[in-house]
């Protein structure tokens, strides 16, 4: 337990001196919407772009671990979409966030030290097969959902032109197809990057998480979840329930995977939404409202589930 305070605290400490911040007027809407630009447009780009280039993506990849993650992931994407237009009559790009919400968990932040601490540092290679997919496969599913509401009603054809356009203009997209290039380019050549350009990309990398948490806490101070109960209550219950739910019934009972994939499965689904849930939201001005507080709610509800999975995993 303690070592779980010790890993979400600095989280909420951050996003806390953001809303102070915001609260206070020491930062203005527009810093905010600054500091939030360069974390989505810059520095998480370039800590993808980072962590595709190293990372050895063929060495842990093996279907039935991912298809037990991403069947999760995917089927709460699904039924909160479905849920959100139906039952919550939200517009059709509203839906496609609150979707994006409940299928993306916080993989990397914390899903990789709460690993770590739980199981120690070789237990991770199950947790890095996943993250090699996380953001380029989810992030395409949530453009292309986004891109066919917003074309709504035009033809097929325009309606894809659309959403390639948009995927393709995506900085976080943008930056995981430069890694992975990178990756490639390195592998096959053997020439590596200067590392003065590796140190840059660091530097900047390195300020992309504070930054964006600390311009989250400052979001939250303008939007409250003030009538968006029910549709945080789903992206919490997708997040932190369906999708560890699933990924623990078709590994455990489907796959028969061993304990080492198990556990690498249903602790990286059991994350709460990451800081790219609300960056996704932000970047369409859809949703931002569910999205930041769902951030918020399903990170501090997570210390429990996380600590309720850790028990039931073998």
């Amino acid at each position: 337990m303690n070592n779980l305070v010790n890993v979400l605290l600095p989280v909420f400490l951050v996003m806390g001196a953001g809303y102070l911040a915001a609260w206070r007027g020491m930062m203005t809407d527009s810093a905010i919407a600054g500091l939030m630009k360069f974390a989505q447009a810059f520095a998480i780009p370039v800590i993808l772009a980072t962590q595709m280039a190293k990372m050895n993506v063929w060495a842990s990849f093996h279907p039935a671990p991912l298809i037990s993650f991403y069947a999760g992931a995917l089927a709460a994407f699904g039924l909160s979409v479905v849920l959100a237009r139906s039952w919550l009559g939200r517009a059709p790009m509203d839906a496609a966030a609150i979707g994006f919400c409940a299928m993306f968990s916080n993989s990397v932040l914390l899903g990789l030290p709460i690993m770590e601490r739980a199981y120690g540092p070789g237990s991770l290679d199950g947790n890095i097969a996943i993250i090699a997919l996380h953001s380029p496969l989810l992030f395409t599913v949530g453009i292309l959902a986004m891109e066919v509401a917003r074309a709504e009603g035009g033809s097929l054809g325009a309606v894809g032109m659309s959403a390639l356009r948009g995927l393709f203009r995506t900085p976080m997209v943008i930056g995981i197809l430069v890694g992975f290039a990178l990756n490639i380019w390195i592998n096959t050549t053997g020439i590596d990057l200067p590392r003065p350009v590796w140190d840059a990309m660091n530097m900047i990398g390195r300020a992309g998480v504070p930054a964006a948490l600390f311009g989250l806490g400052g979001v939250l101070h303008r939007y409250r979840p003030e009538g968006d109960g029910r549709a945080i209550a789903m992206v919490v219950l997708g997040s932190l329930v369906l999708h560890p739910g699933i990924g623990y019934v078709l590994g455990r009972w489907v796959f028969h995977l061993d304990t080492a994939a198990l556990r690498s499965v249903v602790l990286t689904a059991s994350m709460a939404p990451g800081i790219n849930a609300y960056l996704f939201a932000d970047m369409y001005g859809a949703a931002k409202r569910v999205a930041a507080s769902a951030v918020l709610v399903a990170t501090g509800l997570s210390l429990l589930t996380i600590w309720l999975w850790l028990a039931i995993l073998p």
